[in-house]
């Protein structure tokens, strides 16, 4: 019998933890699940179709949002470091849609310099729609950040506020307070009909007040 001292035990138990921490994200990268596209099923009159870009919370919406004629792009687990990537690819590609909603921060922080890069992507003659994510406990609230970009830009940005809207409504989410229930799906879907209205003209940017709001625009160049 090969007797196995202390040290090569402890060797062995370190190999272990190393292997386990490496294969650890792949297994969570697998959980969250590839990108999902619905296209467009209706035209929403803006001539190319605007853009819906999101993370799990968006994707329980997806087909009612599809319905208003958006092209949707979701995946689980998405950061806004994605969002900005997928933004710059279909840049180069060709031109931009007149209208862009990005509804991302549940996974990560969403910070100014983000509002600040997805703009520049866009240039100034588009609409960034940025939706409020609703936040857990303990965890840093973006809202604030989202709706002082509104008012900052207020030509530039409409604000989208869920987590205002869906605060008192426990209804529109499931036991996780995140994503959506069935009714939560067509009330998210009904919120992003206003873009659409401002892009088409139909309504005049209104930067929210300070303590939250469901619209905004954009002007100052960031």
């Amino acid at each position: 019998m090969v007797a196995i001292s202390r040290r090569e035990i402890g060797l062995v138990a370190l190999c272990c933890c190393v292997a386990a921490a490496l294969l650890a994200p792949a297994g969570a990268g697998a959980a969250c699940g590839k990108a999902k596209r619905w296209a467009a099923a209706a035209d929403a009159g803006l001539g190319a179709a605007p853009l819906a870009i999101g993370d799990s919370v968006m994707l329980g919406a997806a087909p009612e949002t599809a319905a208003l004629g958006y092209d949707v792009d979701v995946r689980g687990c998405r950061q806004v470091s994605e969002g900005l990537r997928i933004l710059r690819q279909r840049a180069r590609r060709g031109p931009l849609p007149r209208l862009v909603v990005v509804a991302l921060g549940s996974n990560w922080t969403f910070t100014t310099g983000d509002v600040r890069a997805l703009l520049r992507v866009l240039g100034p003659s588009r609409l960034l729609a940025l939706v409020t994510p609703r936040e857990l406990r303990g965890v840093p609230d973006d809202a604030p950040t989202l709706r002082a970009a509104a008012r900052r830009w207020p030509n530039r940005v409409a604000l989208v506020d869920w987590a205002a809207y869906s605060r008192k409504r426990p209804r529109l989410t499931g036991s996780d307070g995140i994503h959506l229930s069935i009714a939560g799906r067509r009330a998210f879907a009904r919120l992003l009909a206003g873009p659409l209205a401002r892009a088409r003209g139909e309504t005049a940017p209104t930067a929210p007040p300070s303590g939250g709001g469901t619209a905004g625009g954009g002007a100052t160049a960031p």
